[in-house]
């Protein structure tokens, strides 16, 4: 008969799905590298901030500017980077950010000044993007096979755990690096750097590239009113935090709420503006979906503890005991602290990637933030021990391990072809205005509390208390949120 292709051998079509599998694992392992260096950028810096403070002879509170100074830039390009990956390829954007970020880091290591360091560490937040351009990548790849969405959250946990083990790697190296050079800042700084250049290499020859959505018009004015709007929103949540600590007045206050506002109202004309768009930046209609609204929802939740409590924990821990709250521990004590809940982050990364083979996606998502707010609420009857705070820590750490490494994939699975990179990056958007509202809630909560107590600086046992109440109920809402989800979301498509 003629006409009609003959059917492909199954040895032939066992080495396709083969090659195909081996591109697949040979890309996570690369991306495994990049995340670990993705930690380390995370972890390297925090240690050195007090030798950083005196190097640029500063005070120890302009260290806020810089966090400040990249959740605005993290908050700002993020989603727009994503979409241009979606136009012009995932690999593509994903090199640029990588030598952007190489190029502030390197920066950084001769950064003179505040204000130059505060420019690089802002620039060097173009990092952020990497992990959602993998994903997209990820799953771009996985599409081919019919096994997209459970090969990228398989590959989303592993992510993750290099990321983690990055920021521990980073963390534990900065004080040695800083040693071996006898104190010298500048060849210490270049050690993350060398590391984000290699990094960029490794993307430029072995990562393939992504089939673009063949979409090359980008909404100039929707880029303009995001940014606008981000930019007013995450400013205003800087300066309540400033202004909590500094404990000003009315005036202050009222100048904050303005800009808020304003940014509320931008971000409305924006929404109403892409309504109207055939190629809008963020497509309003698809994060309406059900599969995707909670997830976006839930990544903003996330970010509240993910991001925000993370200050609260350190000065909890910190805190002299005889108060009858606190642990009272030193700087290196808190380490460890800190460390433990690094490595339940990866417990629960590695975790989801192994039960959601097993179970639904769904419900692993619902249990993991039913763990966030369970953790949470065990602070508020059990925080006076140390043991009591590493198992809440653990058991909130397990569960943001597992949100952490899903949410990307998640979104992405619900996003239709050629808007990968966009609903995974809107992720990281969520999560790090969730982080910044929460941080600058957080922030005004805790000044508030001070001098509670006659002849001490530090935050009252309420306050703290309120920190911990607000985590718990943005795990337990998460949960309350994914249960609107179809039940058969984040599944492999059937095989044709």
């Amino acid at each position: 008969m003629t006409g009609i292709p003959p059917l492909p051998s199954p040895t032939r079509s066992s080495a396709l799905r083969s090659s195909a599998l081996g591109i697949t694992a040979g890309l996570i392992g690369w991306f495994i590298v990049v995340e670990i260096v993705s930690g380390i950028l995370q972890g390297f810096y925090v240690p050195l901030f007090s030798d950083i403070v005196i190097e640029l002879g500063i005070r120890d509170a302009d260290v806020n500017w810089f966090e400040a100074g990249q959740l605005l830039l993290c908050a700002i390009v993020v989603p727009i980077l994503a979409k241009l990956g979606d136009m012009f390829g995932h690999k593509r954007i994903l090199l640029v950010a990588a030598v952007l970020t190489a190029l502030a880091s390197w920066g950084l290591a001769f950064a003179d000044s505040f204000w130059t360091f505060l420019l690089f560490w802002s620039l060097q937040g173009f990092y952020v993007v990497w992990l959602p351009l993998e994903i997209a990548l990820i799953f771009e790849r996985g599409r081919q096979q019919n096994r997209g969405v459970s090969l990228t959250r398989r590959a989303a946990g592993l992510l993750v755990v290099g990321l983690e083990a990055g920021a521990i790697i980073g963390a534990l190296a900065a004080g040695r690096v800083y040693a071996a050079t006898g104190g010298d800042l500048t060849l210490t700084l270049m050690v993350p750097a060398v590391c984000v250049t290699l990094v960029a290499v490794i993307i430029w020859i072995f990562v393939p590239e992504s089939t673009p959505s063949g979409v090359r018009s980008l909404d100039t004015r929707g880029v303009i009113l995001l940014a606008w709007g981000l930019l007013l929103i995450t400013g205003a949540l800087a300066w309540m935090r400033l202004i909590g600590e500094l404990q000003l007045g009315g005036v202050a206050w009222a100048g904050v709420a303005l800009v808020l506002v304003l940014g509320v109202a931008v971000l409305v004309w924006f929404v109403r503006h892409e309504l109207r768009q055939a190629n809008p930046v963020v497509d309003m209609r698809v994060l309406a979906q059900p599969e995707m609204w909670p997830v976006q929802a839930t990544a903003f939740l996330v970010g509240i503890s993910l991001l925000g409590a993370q200050g609260p924990l350190s000065t909890y821990a910190g805190t002299d005991s005889s108060l009858g709250y606190g642990l009272g521990l030193d700087a290196t004590e808190r380490s460890y602290v800190i460390g433990l809940y690094l490595v339940s982050l990866i417990v629960g990364a590695v975790g989801f990637a192994a039960t959601s083979r097993r179970l639904s996606p769904r419900i692993v998502l619902i249990v993991a933030a039913v763990l966030v707010g369970v953790g949470y609420a065990l602070f508020l009857p059990f925080h006076v021990e140390v043991w009591q705070v590493l198992l809440n820590l653990s058991i909130a750490g397990i569960g943001c391990g597992a949100l952490v490494g899903a949410m990307p994939a998640a979104a992405a699975a619900a996003a239709p072809f050629g808007k990968t990179g966009e609903a995974s990056g809107m992720t990281n958007t969520t999560k790090t205005v969730g982080g910044a509202f929460s941080s600058a809630i957080f922030g005004v909560v805790l000044a508030a509390g001070v001098g509670a107590v006659a002849g001490q600086t530090a935050s009252s046992l309420g306050g703290y208390m309120t920190v911990w109440a607000i985590c718990a109920a943005g795990g337990f809402l998460a949960a309350i949120l994914l249960m609107a989800v179809p039940k058969v979301a984040f599944a492999d498509a059937p095989v044709a």
